[in-house]
C-alpha cells in the first residue's frame, strides 16, 4: 500500500464569531493510498498555515511540504514517517502550524492502519484499558455570572458530573472572577465536579490568589491559569496551592510537555492529538506522564474527529484521567462534518470499536461547508 495523495480541507461557517471559540472552523486532513482506504485526521491550528505546510512544493532537504514527503511511502510506518516529516522541517516543524500539521497526519495514517487490518486504533496501540471514560461538559463561560451558572444548571440536567467553563470574561477583575466561579458551583449543585480555564490571563502571584478564593468552591481542577512558557510560575503555583494545577494544550512535542512536568510541576497533563504529533508521540507523553505519577487528560475543542481520536488514545493508557467533550448546543459545524456523533451517557463517552478511528465525513457537510 502506498499513499498518493494528502491533503488539508479548511472547513468554515459562513459567520464566524468574534470570539475564542474552534468549532467555527475546522481543519480536516486527508490522507489517501493506491488500496481505496483514505484516512482522516484533524489539525485545530491555524488553518491557511497548515494547508501551506501539506501543500507547500519541495524547497530543499530540510523545508519540503508534508505531501511531497509522503508520497509514495507505507501508511503502515507511522514510526519512520512521522521523524522523516519532522526531519525534513527542521526549521519549521519544531511547534507551531508545521508540526500541527504532522499531528493530524499523523492521526490520519493510524486511521488507515486501523481500516486495513479490521481494527480500531486503541487496539493497535496496544490498549483496552477501558471501554468507556468520564468526560466533562466542555464549555466557554457565559457572558456574565448569572448565565454562567444557568449554564451550569443545563448541564447538570443532561446528566453531566462534571463541567468546566472557560476563558473570557475570566480575568477581568477579581470580583467578576469569583462571581463567575460561584455561580458556576451554585448552579451545577454540590455532587458535580466544577473544572476553571483561566485562559492564560494571570501572573503566579494573582492565580495564586484566584486558586485559594476558588478552592471555596471546591474546584477539581484550574487551567491554563499563566501563559504557556512561564513554567517557573507554574511551579511556584502548584507547590502553593492544593487547587489542582491543568496545562498542556499548548505544548508540543514531548519535550516541551517535560519542561512542563519537570520544571512547570503541574498536577495534570493536557494533551491534545490535533497538536501534539499525532498518537505516535501522544504516547510517549503519556509514557512520560505515567513514570512521574501523573495523570493525563486530553484537550480537544473541535469537531468529533479530534474526540474519536482522544478516545481511542485514553483507551490505550494506564493514567488517563477524564475526557474533554464540548458540550455547548450550538455547534452546526461540529454535528454535521462527520456522518458519527458522540453522545455523552450519563456523563461517560464510549470507546469507538469500529475499524480505525471508528468516524467518516460528511461529503455534503464538507462540500457546504469548505472554503478552500
Amino acid at each position: 500500500m502506498k499513499i498518493t495523495k494528502v491533503e488539508a480541507l479548511y472547513l468554515r461557517l459562513p459567520e464566524v464569531k468574534g470570539q475564542c471559540d474552534s468549532g467555527q472552523d475546522a481543519i480536516v486532513i486527508q490522507v489517501e493510498t493506491d488500496a481505496g482506504i483514505t484516512g482522516i485526521g484533524e489539525v485545530d491550528s491555524a488553518p491557511l498555515a497548515v494547508q501551506g505546510a501539506v501543500r507547500a512544493p519541495y524547497s530543499h532537504a530540510i523545508t519540503c511540504g508534508l505531501e511531497q514527503v509522503l508520497l509514495g511511502e507505507d501508511p503502515f510506518e507511522t514510526e519512520k514517517l512521522w521523524h522523516k516529516m519532522v526531519r525534513t522541517n527542521v526549521y519549521v516543524a519544531r511547534g507551531g502550524p508545521v508540526f500541527h500539521a504532522i499531528s493530524g497526519i499523523d492521526m490520519a495514517l493510524w486511521d488507515i492502519k486501523g481500516k486495513a487490518l479490521g481494527m480500531p486504533v486503541w487496539k493497535l496501540l496496544g490498549g483496552g484499558f477501558r471501554d468507556k471514560i468520564r468526560c466533562y461538559a466542555s464549555s466557554l463561560f457565559g457572558p456574565s455570572p448569572e448565565a454562567t451558572g444557568e449554564l451550569a444548571r443545563r448541564f447538570a440536567d443532561r446528566g453531566f458530573s462534571a463541567v468546566k467553563f472557560g476563558w473570557d470574561p475570566m480575568g477581568r477583575d477579581e470580583k467578576t472572577d469569583i462571581a463567575l466561579v460561584r455561580e458556576a458551583r451554585k448552579g451545577l449543585g454540590d455532587d458535580a465536579d466544577l473544572l476553571i480555564d483561566a485562559g492564560l490571563v494571570w501572573d503566579a502571584k494573582t492565580a495564586l490568589q484566584r486558586a485559594n478564593a476558588f478552592a471555596e468552591q471546591r474546584i477539581y481542577w484550574l487551567e491554563e491559569p499563566l501563559r504557556a512558557d512561564d513554567y517557573e510560575g507554574y511551579r511556584k503555583l502548584a507547590n502553593a496551592t492544593s487547587v489542582r494545577i491543568a496545562a498542556g494544550e499548548e505544548e508540543w512535542d514531548r519535550k516541551s510537555y517535560v519542561q512542563l512536568m519537570d520544571v512547570g510541576q503541574v498536577d495534570v497533563v493536557q494533551v491534545d492529538l490535533t497538536r501534539c504529533g499525532g498518537f505516535t508521540e501522544a504516547m510517549k507523553i503519556a509514557a512520560l506522564a505515567y513514570d512521574r505519577g501523573l495523570p493525563v487528560a486530553n484537550h480537544g475543542f473541535t469537531t468529533y474527529i479530534n474526540v474519536a481520536a482522544a478516545l481511542h488514545w485514553l483507551a490505550s493508557i494506564p493514567n488517563a484521567l477524564i475526557c474533554e467533550f464540548v458540550a455547548e448546543e450550538e455547534t452546526k459545524l461540529r454535528d454535521e462534518l462527520t456522518l458519527r456523533r458522540f453522545r455523552a451517557e450519563e456523563g461517560y463517552l464510549r470507546i469507538p470499536q469500529e475499524p480505525g478511528l471508528g468516524i467518516e465525513l460528511n461529503p455534503e457537510a464538507v462540500a457546504r461547508y469548505r472554503v478552500l
